[in-house]
């Protein structure tokens, strides 16, 4: 078997075959959007950590020490909703549900919500409290509701976060207050914020709301990018003397949503100015193609001894990929399989690859499946196809 490439040209989100050959392809990427970065040189930032995603096609456009460990700051309670929203969409809690405020809650310092000692409040005002006043005594109201303590809520964090894939991240308590041992990474960040993006949309509206008044005091949301008219829909700032000041944004334009994690700003207007710079940029240079849609034949590619000469192979979802509008000329996609495959074949059976390669891009791979089923020929249709192969030879 060889592995036979087939030559796709992409010609405005569509792709067509112009060409076929012999050639081997290159290595495959991991999982995530930690596995496709298409970084260019042309911008920096003064944050101390930084990383910018596209979402929609699971792409980092640009990243800065995105792996070093930092003071999350008040971002980590991007996690304490997480755990909030999925504790309601267990039906462990609802939006009408009360929950007392304990007297180490309402003793809690540093940005507040204002709850009252030993008042019943609903998780409805707690949740705006945490999101749009940042308020740490709403923090731990939630987390002892939740699990009984702080720390406990904490093991709660932890043991979600290594489920949801945050692979350098500790917390210690639910409001990101400093401590040495709480800690994430610009990338973990990124990872939870996407995950409680897509996991729990029904509740990403709260990090919209501009403004929360509760026992008679007004506060505005903390997020300097819901009020420049950018299209940013959340989500969470953070700032201690340790982290510096920091910002955790998303928004969606043109059917693109950008996630971006900067940290370890000087002041409240670098932030504000930073985040909204590195966002627009995202927008501004880069572009997401849709390649092929879920379901879509892409190729036929060939069948050894099979009922039928050959397969149609597709991709199970929308592949779209994400790159620097320069450089979208030159794209090129390859479909790349060990050609003939071998009956039997099952609808869903990986049968090869797309290889996705542009001048300024580094390149994407992703499975290719087959789009229906192939069963093995019979004993005359197996006879049939050694005797051409003898004769042929493998000629594809």
């Amino acid at each position: 078997m060889n592995a036979v490439v087939v030559r796709l040209c992409a010609v405005f989100g569509r792709s067509v075959a112009v060409a076929a050959g012999i050639a081997m392809a290159g290595a495959t990427i991991g999982a995530g959007f930690t596995a496709v970065s298409v970084q260019a040189a042309t911008i920096d930032t003064i944050a101390k950590q930084a990383i910018l995603v596209d979402l929609t096609s699971n792409t980092v456009l640009f990243e800065k020490n995105a792996d070093e460990r930092m003071a999350p700051s008040s971002m980590s309670k991007i996690m304490t909703a997480y755990l909030t929203f999925e504790a309601i969409k267990a039906g462990r809690l609802t939006l009408e549900s009360t929950l007392p405020v304990s007297e180490r809650a309402w003793r809690m310092q540093g940005s507040k919500m204002f709850v009252e000692l030993h008042n019943n409040i609903k998780v409805d005002d707690l949740i705006k409290g945490m999101i749009v006043q940042s308020g740490n005594d709403a923090c731990i109201v939630l987390a002892e509701g939740l699990a009984g303590s702080e720390g406990s809520f904490a093991e709660q964090a932890n043991q979600k976060g290594r489920e949801l894939g945050l692979k350098n991240s500790n917390f210690v308590n639910a409001t990101g207050w400093p401590d040495p041992n709480h800690y994430m990474t610009a990338r973990d960040l990124a990872i939870l914020a996407e995950h409680l993006i897509k996991d729990f949309p029904e509740y990403y509206h709260y990090y919209s709301i501009r403004d929360f008044k509760y026992h008679n005091i007004n506060q505005g949301n903390r997020n300097p990018l819901l009020y420049r008219g950018m299209d940013v829909d959340g989500m969470k700032t953070g700032h201690t003397e340790a982290g510096g000041y920091g910002l955790t944004a998303s928004g969606e334009r043109e059917g693109r949503r950008l996630l971006l994690v900067v940290n370890g700003l000087p002041t409240m207007q670098s932030r504000a100015d930073e985040s909204a710079r590195l966002i627009e940029w995202g927008f501004r240079e880069f572009a997401s193609y849709t390649l092929y849609k879920g379901g879509e034949t892409i190729e036929q590619v060939p069948v050894w001894l099979g009922e039928q000469d050959s397969v149609p192979v597709t991709v199970p979802q929308n592949l779209s990929v994400t790159m620097a509008r320069n450089d979208r000329p030159g794209m090129k996609v390859s479909l790349v399989s060990s050609a003939p495959v071998a009956a039997p074949i099952k609808k869903g059976d990986t049968v090869g690859k797309l290889v996705i390669s542009a001048p300024g891009f580094p390149g994407k791979e992703v499975p290719v499946v087959a789009a229906q089923d192939v069963p093995k020929a019979g004993f005359v249709g197996r006879a049939f196809a050694a005797a051409k192969y003898l004769v042929f030879g493998n000629s594809l």
